[in-house]
């Protein structure tokens, strides 16, 4: 049963992480209906993460290939890229580090999930409608004030339920960053911050972690490499066409949904 639990979980994680949905409340709520308490799964939760960073490289690899070139030249746009999410990271860091226990707290409560999935479901429709963007033509081209408030917004994603990939990219638009731009930010800034916090759960929890724990986990993050490959690509083709307001409307009905059945199971 641990297996397929994990198996369920990597699917989920692969397709909710880099989508303005919320993958870790994602990952609690579909915990709590499997029949599991949240907490006993928390730090698997945020321990496949690197499966799904790992599709952002296999799709990006150009990209990163291009930078490291780059970098090395001292090329200014390569040096810009890298410096531009940093910024963007380093918030995410210090809150971690200050309210590391505060934030393993909310990660046990289904309830926060449920009312954070509603509230940016309705953000999301906000910035949609009003906000105003040019075109920045990618992330090097965001400036360093954009950055660092990028990386405040992204914080608000400490909040299960919220979205880290939604925080960013409706903060990046709100901050004038283009649609696309906006994404991709988000897709490359996930690469630090997941992998961040990944290694600071492992490694706060390394005495509760058994060789039966590292083999569901790597079970898991294989699943979410692979779901997140397809889901990308898809992701990208909806807000060409669509925008962001198909997954808001998700949120609000999942959300709603989700309290529907916490408070009456």
């Amino acid at each position: 049963m641990d297996i397929v639990t994990a198996i369920i979980l990597g699917i989920v994680e692969g397709v909710t992480e880099f989508l303005p949905v919320s993958s870790t409340g994602h990952l609690i709520l579909a915990t709590e209906l499997l029949g599991f308490r949240a907490e006993d799964w928390a730090i698997f939760n945020i321990a496949i993460q690197p499966g799904a960073i790992l599709a952002i490289v296999a799709l990006y690899w150009r990209t990163f290939l291009a930078v490291a070139k780059g970098l090395l030249s001292w090329e200014a746009n390569s040096v810009a890229f890298v410096r531009n999410l940093l910024l963007a990271f380093f918030p995410a860091v210090i809150l971690g580090l200050a309210f590391g226990d505060q934030i393993d707290a909310l990660l046990e409560n289904a309830v926060v999930v449920a009312w954070a999935l509603i509230a940016g479901g309705i953000a999301i429709l906000i910035v949609e409608r009003l906000a105003k963007t040019d075109n920045v033509l990618g992330i090097s081209g965001v400036s360093i004030g954009q950055s660092i408030k990028i990386g405040l917004v992204q914080c608000i994603a400490m909040i299960p339920g919220v979205s880290r990939s939604g925080a960013t990219i409706m903060g990046a638009m709100s901050f004038g960053i283009d649609r696309r731009t906006a994404a991709d930010f988000s897709f490359f800034l996930a690469l630090p911050t997941l992998s961040g916090a990944t290694v600071l759960q492992l490694y706060k929890h390394r005495d509760m972690v058994t060789a039966g724990d590292l083999e569901l986990i790597a079970i898991g993050a294989l699943v979410s490499f692979v779901v997140a490959l397809i889901v990308v690509k898809a992701f990208m083709a909806v807000v060409t066409r669509y925008g962001f307001g198909p997954f808001a409307w998700y949120r609000i009905v999942a959300g709603s949904a989700a309290l529907v059945w916490l408070k009456t199971r």
